[in-house]
């Protein structure tokens, strides 16, 4: 069935390395995500470390997804690369990352979901918008109103309600 899938598709190596691409962002994103709900935790922010801990999850199964593909495709994941991120020292910073990345990864998820569908790779586009869905309608979003949050309450308000 893969060899069928292959030759029916014009790109199958290009798609593979988009979606290795993406993959280093799934992993830069559960590696953050990690470190963050561990200092969060740490800190005695206990739903920030719900939530941040629920996000890294979720972009687990993201990477699984692409793996699955990528394997199908006849691919091999890249389990090495990462995307260059700072960590952040403060809550703040934690969050502003992540948005950092959630937005750059949603900008190269587009352009993914594009080639795709030039290329008439409808099963791997199908999948990529189902990321994007979560990327931008759940992490960023949240992440965004975080943020927001923070400035209309106060850096002290928003953290006490975090505990």
């Amino acid at each position: 069935m893969a060899n069928t899938m292959k030759g029916a598709m014009q790109k199958p190596s290009e798609v593979v390395d988009l979606l290795n691409g993406l993959l280093a962002y799934e992993l830069t994103s559960i590696d953050e995500y990690t470190a963050h709900a561990a200092k969060f935790e740490d800190w005695g922010f206990a739903k920030l470390h719900a939530r941040i801990a629920h996000e890294a999850d979720d972009e687990r199964n993201h990477a699984k997804l692409l793996m699955d593909r990528i394997i199908f495709l006849g691919g091999t994941p890249d389990m090495r690369t990462r995307v260059e991120y700072p960590q952040g020292e403060s809550v703040r910073q934690m969050l502003e990352v992540g948005l950092q990345l959630e937005r750059d990864n949603a900008r190269t998820l587009k352009k993914s979901i594009a080639f795709c569908e030039e290329n008439q790779d409808f099963v791997t586009r199908r999948m990529l918008v189902q990321i994007l869905q979560d990327t931008e309608e759940d992490h960023a979003y949240w992440l965004r109103q975080q943020l927001e949050l923070m400035d209309k309450l106060g850096e002290a308000v928003y953290l006490q309600a975090q505990l």
